[in-house]
């Protein structure tokens, strides 16, 4: 239901806040942390009580470090990573994060539940108002966002953050629902005990098969979390031949069975909990409201990470509300598209192309076997390609996005048929 107003635009005086945010994860504390740093005053909403988890698989690449260093976010809880071990079938490859400038040559795995507390508690110390275990809904005037109801009351702001995660009820409202023509992903983690559980070193084996041995578009990983324990998961794609018969669980239990003597797993600390990961919206801003992160569908399509991309566009979004608030969802929309869209769509089209088991394993062959091409994909997993990117890998990216261009109609109509 959308919730209407038909009062006028609210006067500087009516206002409860310069900007509402719904929605407590990366993107909206980031913002909150931004905008109330710099003065603005901010009412964040997140429908998750005090300590609530967050299903992810916690790491955080060097492109995620550089934006915590952006906000002086110290690091001192977290597990320090320095790099990526790549598996494909018998051949492996472990390689360093490679310093491209801005970013660090340092990622880290932080959980959720405590990552994100600490994102929170830093808005709360910035001068945010933090509201939780509670749903807020925008208000709209028309198709204006000027406000949100939340707890049986009415707040009103210039601007209202959507920072909701995969769309729900309120990116319904804004219309911002993920593009049903594009490629989405599912994932299931848990939790286990490991006597390695302090490497340095983030595990991703890129050719899973499922209980039949069918080859699966995703990856399975294990993350080491430093206190004990790792995180342990597999995602897929929907561009993969079968989706939409697979079973997570399953394929969940299937990758434990590989690593388990390796890692020396202990049981799971946890049932095994899965998620959909949005990888386009139909629209990520609108009069008065603009989109963050994953509900604005910004994730790797390769890879499902979108903790980075959360934390760069609540930064972004706050600089761009603090210059002009009425030209911020605009100018937003466009420094988005300007550096991530190109990216970001040539991930999606290329996830038609590998949707095909017998070219998913011919790429996966050149993919760790080769050391530059190896090179080049640490840096499309670490989320360090974009418009700017310099060298080999932003080449690249260039390049493809071109002729997946071309492509995109014979990919789309040529994808795996994901009912065999």
């Amino acid at each position: 239901m959308v919730i209407e107003t038909h009062t006028t635009t609210p006067t500087n005086a009516a206002r409860d806040a310069d900007a509402l945010v719904i929605g407590g994860g990366p993107a909206g504390a980031a913002f909150a942390i931004r905008a109330a740093r710099a003065g603005l005053k901010v009412i964040l909403f997140d429908k998750g009580a005090p300590g609530r988890d967050k299903i992810c698989g916690d790491g955080l690449t060097p492109r995620a470090v550089k934006a915590l260093n952006d906000l002086n976010i110290a690091l001192d809880d977290s597990h320090s990573i320095l790099g990526l071990r790549m598996i494909a079938n018998k051949t492996r490859r472990q390689l360093n994060w490679p310093g491209i400038d801005p970013y660090p040559a340092q990622g880290a795995v932080w959980k959720r539940r405590n990552f994100d507390q600490r994102l929170l508690d830093e808005a709360a110390e910035a001068g945010a108002e933090i509201h939780r275990d509670v749903e807020a809904l925008p208000i709209l005037e028309g198709q204006t966002a000027v406000g949100v109801h939340a707890s049986d009351r009415t707040y009103r702001a210039p601007i209202v953050i959507l920072a909701t995660g995969a769309p729900g009820a309120a990116s319904r409202l804004l219309g911002a629902d993920r593009d049903p023509n594009e490629v989405f992903g599912l994932a299931i983690r848990t939790y286990a005990e490991s006597p390695r559980h302090a490497e340095q070193y983030l595990e991703a084996c890129l050719t899973m098969r499922d209980s039949s041995g069918a080859p699966n578009l995703g990856y399975g990983w294990i993350f080491p979390a430093g206190d004990g324990t790792v995180n342990i998961g597999v995602g897929a794609l929907s561009t993969m031949k079968g989706f939409k018969k697979l079973n997570l669980n399953s394929l969940q239990a299937t990758y434990r069975s590989m690593v388990q003597q390796e890692w020396e797993l202990g049981p799971d600390l946890e049932r095994p909990r899965a998620w959909r990961l949005p990888m386009a919206t139909t629209k990520r801003h609108g009069p008065g409201w603009l989109a963050l992160g994953d509900a604005a569908g910004l994730v790797n399509p390769m890879t499902g990470e979108g903790i980075d991309y959360a934390l760069e566009s609540g930064i972004l979004a706050a600089d761009l509300v603090l210059a002009d608030v009425a030209k911020a969802p605009e100018r937003y929309d466009a420094q988005i598209a300007a550096s991530f869209d190109g990216f970001l769509r040539t991930g999606r089209r290329f996830t038609f192309l590998v949707g095909h088991p017998l070219i998913l394993n011919l790429g996966l062959r050149a993919t760790v076997g080769t050391e530059a091409i190896a090179a080049i994909t640490l840096q499309v997993m670490g989320n360090l390609v974009d418009t700017s990117t310099p060298g080999a890998g932003g080449r690249t990216m260039r390049i493809a996005d071109r002729l997946f261009a071309a492509a995109d109609p014979l990919l789309r109509a040529t994808r795996a048929n994901r009912n065999e």
